[in-house]
């Protein structure tokens, strides 16, 4: 058995996010993070509940609604 397979996932966690930092710098851990880490909830879930009856005619007024400048 492996170092890595005897570690706790929080050790884990901390030792690699150790390297991400030696390797990254601050800035680049901070990145990684903001990018990478998941967020909570169910996406899938909460869009089909966000969309559940409308149509297709009505999701593309609203795409073309935001993608007009502001006047």
């Amino acid at each position: 058995m492996s170092l890595l397979e005897k570690m706790s996932d929080e050790d884990f966690e901390r030792h690699a996010l150790a390297i991400l930092k030696r390797e990254l710098g601050l800035d680049g851990l901070a990145r990684f993070l903001r990018l990478y880490r998941s967020g909570s909830g169910d996406y899938t879930r909460d869009r089909h509940r966000w969309l559940e009856g409308a149509t297709i005619r009505e999701i593309m007024a609203e795409v073309e609604r935001r993608d007009k400048p502001a006047a």
